[in-house]
């Protein structure tokens, strides 16, 4: 993994989405979410009432892994191997217990099996889920990871799981707190 370690803003707040990690862009940046995916993730949020700057302000933004695992030489980022994923998660678990949050939102693959097992996305996008926690209840809605690489979202059944998946964020009480706060 390459650092800097990328983190989001230090926001107390119901919401909480999480990464999978930053890409080369982002440990330029150091913000997660500030390139290409970043401006696909936020127009989705935008939907649902909250522009970038207004997302940034009161959600948490989280990460399975926070730095950079490097390029796969196949193209793309390389996604953090099992290894990387545990030596990371105490930040993780320490946030959730710490936070607390009534939503949750895992954003790709290695985030969602973080809460639950995924083989495919169309089995577990466009749903809201209720688990137990750290110690907590919380609602866990996830999304498809917004790279460019990625197609899933922009065919059938990704576009139609990922407008049901917005629709549960857009209604959930967690959000509505954020939005109508943000108003």
């Amino acid at each position: 993994m390459h650092r800097p370690v990328v983190v989001g803003n230090p926001v107390v707040s119901p919401v909480m989405l999480i990464g999978q990690a930053p890409g080369h862009k982002e440990i330029e940046i150091h913000k997660p979410f500030a390139w290409t995916a970043g401006k696909t993730l936020f127009k989705w949020f935008a939907q649902t009432g909250l522009d970038e700057e207004r997302f940034r302000q009161r959600v948490y933004m989280a990460a399975v892994c926070r730095c950079f695992p490097g390029k796969n030489p196949k193209g793309g980022d390389r996604v953090p191997s099992g290894e990387e994923v545990a030596n990371c998660s105490t930040w993780l678990q320490s946030e959730l217990k710490l936070l607390q949050p009534g939503l949750l939102i895992p954003v790709g693959k290695l985030a969602i099996a973080r809460f639950m097992p995924v083989d495919k996305l169309d089995t577990v996008i466009g749903k809201k889920y209720h688990l137990q926690l750290e110690g907590f209840k919380t609602d866990v809605i996830p999304l498809p990871h917004p790279s460019g690489a990625s197609t899933w979202h922009r065919m059938e059944p990704g576009k139609t799981l990922l407008t049901k998946a917005l629709r549960h964020i857009r209604k959930h009480p967690a959000w509505r707190q954020i939005v109508d706060s943000a108003s």
